[in-house]
């Protein structure tokens, strides 16, 4: 008698163990009343991209329901109301915002939020799974330039053709190159640290800026599309080829001499039917033996410099 009784308590424990194991399976097989919602999202009211100025959540019930839609910080306080005692069909889709604003009218803070479904017929308050994130703060740019005034010849023959410039963000964001304000890149990518780049060309075309000098700024945009204040950081110039005296006073026939600036490595000069190729830096030229002004043509590439030459 002692012997079956411990072996029907053990029978009884298999048995009552696998009923729960039962359970616990069909618990896990047990389709949600609720599917389809949205992904995680990073939003902000001061976005300059308009799909990133309001979370957008959205799911779909099995089952006819009534339902309240809120939202909570993820200690679980309410926060706003989205939807109170709607009625829903089954599979149908529900589509709320939310514009970070409580009740009162006043902005939470920043954080992690989710939305929360009440089912009154099912009795049932689940809260969706995908974190809805709050951000408001701009991303901050440094832009690690090496020189504030950079010098940029774009006119295509390889030589100084590119402006460059390191810049690291505090945060995963775009950056923004701007000229005189205005953007002229914007980078594809959000890392954390990259490279600006500049052509010299005219936002939008093929075309080359004309030579003077332009402010260089940056931005940077961040997932919620906050944006930052732009930056001044360096004053680039654009030059193509430029000569250091516009005249020059020499003696009829006589030699003298003219710097030139440019990034090519030669120059075409002509003076009074002469013409030639000389190594960029100062060109040392014989001036006409007849009293007059002549002109000075320096070019590179498409691009010309002139000095009048006066004999005298």
């Amino acid at each position: 008698m002692s012997r079956v009784l411990p072996t029907a308590f053990v029978l009884v424990l298999l048995a009552v163990t696998a009923a729960a194991f039962s359970l616990t399976e069909r618990a896990k097989l047990e389709l949600s009343p609720i599917y389809g919602t949205q992904p995680g999202q990073v939003f902000s009211p001061d976005s300059k991209v308009a799909r990133t100025r309001l979370a957008r959540i959205h799911f779909r019930v099995r089952k006819a329901e009534r339902i309240d839609v809120w939202i909570e910080r993820s200690g679980g306080e309410k926060v706003a109301d989205l939807l109170v005692d709607r009625s829903v069909r089954p599979r149908e889709k529900v589509n709320v915002v939310w514009d970070a604003f409580t009740e009162a009218g006043t902005l939470v803070a920043d954080g992690t939020y989710h939305a929360v479904v009440k089912l009154t017929n099912s009795h049932r308050t689940i809260v969706l799974p995908s974190d809805i994130v709050l951000d408001t703060k701009p991303p901050e740019i440094t832009v690690l330039a090496r020189t504030k005034y950079p010098i940029l010849s774009p006119d295509g023959d390889g030589h100084g053709d590119t402006f460059r410039v390191r810049y690291r963000v505090s945060e995963p964001a775009h950056a923004i190159l701007l000229l005189r304000g205005k953007q002229v890149v914007y980078t594809l990518g959000q890392k954390l640290t990259g490279e600006l780049t500049w052509n010299g060309k005219k936002p939008g075309t093929t075309r080359s800026l004309p030579p003077g000098r332009y402010v260089l700024g940056a931005a940077a945009q961040d997932r919620a599309g906050n944006r930052s204040t732009g930056k001044p950081f360096a004053i680039g110039q654009i030059r193509y080829v430029a000569l250091a005296r516009r005249r020059v006073v020499v003696r009829p026939g006589g030699r003298f001499a003219i710097r030139v600036s440019t990034d090519a490595p030669r120059v075409a000069w002509r003076l009074h039917g002469r013409s030639g190729t000389l190594p960029r830096g100062t060109l040392h030229l014989r001036a006409p033996k007849r009293p007059g002004v002549y002109r000075l043509y320096v070019t590179v590439a498409n691009h010309s410099a002139v000095c009048a030459v006066v004999v005298a």
